[in-house]
């Protein structure tokens, strides 16, 4: 293995290098008093409430502890972690939401959300045998490896129901089901258009039609596969990069290949339903779309493009077949072809809230780029801006051309500046991937320093909204929680991994680089180091690594991808050619002076040294996605 030593003396510590320990220690710090205030002696939320169907909002609740271990944060943070995801699957578990630790029926839009803590916690700690048996296990839902839980029909392809977990597909059809109206709903619209009598979200507040609602909605969404099922293939995935088998890859490439077919027989356009018998539209007169968070489901396009995100990244990775990104990449393209430029207060947006950075940044200026999102029998409608995590993720793995150009597309369509950052903090913990591209593009220098500023309110935003939450433990919101945890991690990954926020439904964690500390034998970076992450390219990595510790050397390991899946070619970086600090009798140090010196690498990892108060930039020659991924820790 490479050893890289850094030799240049840091004598003037970078202000995004203190902001960005600032941000670990006080995060580190934060979690206590939102344990203190809203959970049990053992860890389970503090909860006297119908859960109904709200089991994923548990999960979500600490979902990125391990999140911000993996990236350096505090050792107990791990622990803390594992408790947490212990003590609610005991809680839901008992409350008859969870069996054999994963819930009895759900669909994957939510049960998504709330997997990606367990594959957080398994990348964090692969080596622990209960996340070697879970993960079998949960993969084996999937795999009609559990006679209790036939989700899956091979024959056609298809997961047997949108509503699917430990207990088996959900195929009954009852009589008399009601979907009646909720002011939490309202904003979102109707499920269905072309229901008689039923043209408003409002017209659900009469019984006799929030039953035939219902009764709809029964027929069309309760049997068959759906394109939200896709997010499966982040479970099954992880049971691959923990194992190895190849079983686990065979399903997620069987899977994703059935419907990359169904959406090119669609013009490229996933179709949101499948029949048991195979057949698109079997239950919703031949349609492509109306099935359950599909096409025409309040949020539409954001439902399907995230499952669309994830199989195609998946598949990616294990496979290094770039041909899998067109899933979402087509997606988009549909999309974006029929945006336009639109005043926003004309337009009545279901994802309205999630655009806070965007409409704050246009100002006075109302008017922008918008697409549709949601498809149904009149057409496309329900324009909202294009989500930044899209394409601009899309673009982090393929570093294609195309992709760029359509980032910048959109930026040069939207009626705001790119560069401005806004403190926010949204449920996927993302939304700032403009300021963040446009960093990278070199348009942008302040955005490191402004968004761990930005980062350091939220979280002191938070921890008074945890202080000062009076009604903590009597609270009816399930959401709550996620509303008040102090972690923010959007900003550490883009700056130290070099990649955008992970795909909140489902979504693994893929980035450029990885760090492990090679002294406590850890992921993440060590004690007193930060990294920026300053270019990326095709075949270029640029990342600047400081140590802010005029006391400690730290030894640490740079790794090409979140499961090794890069290879480094090369590395440049340079080295300190002057004496340092100089004689003892000098009244200052000499003029720094340095050499550019290169090495050749060959493999995924690069030992670097970092003495005490140093800094070191690597330029990294890198071959992404060209090695068989894994979860293994280097050691």
């Amino acid at each position: 293995m490479i050893t890289i030593t850094a030799t240049t003396p840091l004598t003037g510590p970078p202000a995004w290098a203190v902001l960005e320990r600032q941000l670990f220690d006080l995060m580190d710090q934060s979690v206590y008093p939102f344990l203190e205030r809203y959970t049990h002696p053992d860890g389970s939320l503090i909860w006297n409430g119908n859960i109904g169907g709200s089991e994923d909002d548990f999960y979500e609740s600490f979902y990125n502890w391990p999140l911000l271990y993996l990236l350096g944060g505090g050792d107990d943070l791990l622990e803390l972690g594992v408790r947490g995801w212990n003590a609610v699957t005991r809680q839901l578990t008992q409350a008859g939401r969870v069996h054999k630790e994963y819930a009895r029926r759900d669909d994957q839009f939510h049960q998504a959300e709330s997997d990606i803590y367990f594959y957080l916690l398994c990348l964090a700690d692969p080596n622990r045998p209960e996340h070697l048996e879970r993960a079998r296990r949960f993969a084996g839902l999937y795999m009609n490896e559990d006679p209790e839980a036939l989700n899956y029909d091979p024959a056609h392809k298809i997961i047997r129901s949108p509503y699917n977990g430990s207990d088996g597909p959900d195929l009954s059809v009852s009589e008399g089901r009601s979907y009646g109206y909720s002011p939490g709903m309202a904003r979102y619209g109707l499920p269905h258009y072309d229901i008689p009598g039923i043209t408003q979200i409002e017209d659900l507040k009469d019984p006799a039609l929030a039953r035939r609602m219902g009764e709809a909605m029964e027929q069309r969404m309760s049997r068959g596969d759906v394109a939200a099922n896709l997010a499966v293939t982040s479970l099954v995935t992880n049971a691959y990069l923990l194992t190895g088998d190849e079983k686990y890859r065979d399903w997620v490439l069987e899977y994703t290949d059935a419907w990359m077919e169904r959406a090119r027989q669609n013009d490229g356009l996933l179709p949101d339903n499948v029949g048991l018998s195979g057949q698109v539209g079997e239950y919703i007169e031949g349609n492509w779309y109306g099935g359950l968070y599909g096409w025409t489901w309040p949020h539409g396009f954001y439902n399907v493009q995230m499952a669309a995100q994830v199989a195609g990244s998946n598949a990616y990775l294990l496979t290094q077949d770039k041909g899998y990104l067109d899933l979402p990449r087509i997606q988009m393209d549909r999309i974006v072809e029929r945006g336009e430029v639109r005043d926003v207060r004309g337009e009545h947006m279901s994802l309205g809230e999630h655009w806070i950075g965007q409409f704050s940044a246009l100002g006075e200026q109302r008017e922008t780029f918008l697409v549709p999102y949601r498809y149904g029998d009149a057409g496309w409608f329900d324009y909202q801006p294009m989500s930044p995590i899209y394409p601009v993720s899309l673009w982090n793995l393929s570093m294609a051309s195309e992709d760029w150009e359509r980032i910048e597309e959109i930026r040069q369509a939207s009626g705001y500046d790119w560069n401005r950052v806004f403190s926010f903090h949204t449920k996927e913990d993302a939304g700032h991937e403009q300021p963040w591209v446009r960093f990278l593009a070199g348009d942008n220098p302040t955005y490191p320093e402004e968004i761990l500023r930005a980062s350091y309110r939220q979280v002191c935003r938070r921890l008074n909204l945890v202080r000062g939450d009076d009604e903590a433990t009597t609270h009816q919101d399930p959401h709550r929680w996620q509303h008040t945890n102090p972690v923010t991690t959007e900003a550490l990954i883009q700056l130290t991994l070099g990649a955008p926020q992970l795909i909140y439904n489902g979504g693994l964690l893929m980035s450029r680089l990885r760090y492990f500390d090679l002294s406590r034998k850890r992921p993440g970076l060590p004690q007193d180091t930060a990294a920026l992450v300053e270019r990326l390219e095709a075949n270029r990595t640029v990342v600047r690594l400081v140590n802010l510790s005029p006391f400690e050397t730290r030894d640490m390991l740079v790794q090409g991808g979140s499961f090794g899946e890069h290879r480094f070619t090369e590395v440049q970086y340079t080295h300190r050619t002057s004496e340092y600090p100089g004689a003892t009798e000098a009244y200052a140090a000499p003029p720094v002076t340095e050499d550019a010196r290169s090495v050749s690498v060959e493999g995924s990892h690069v030992r670097v040294v970092m003495p005490p108060a140093t800094e070191i930039t690597l330029d990294l020659g890198t071959a992404p996605f060209v090695n068989e991924p894994s979860a293994a820790l280097p050691w």
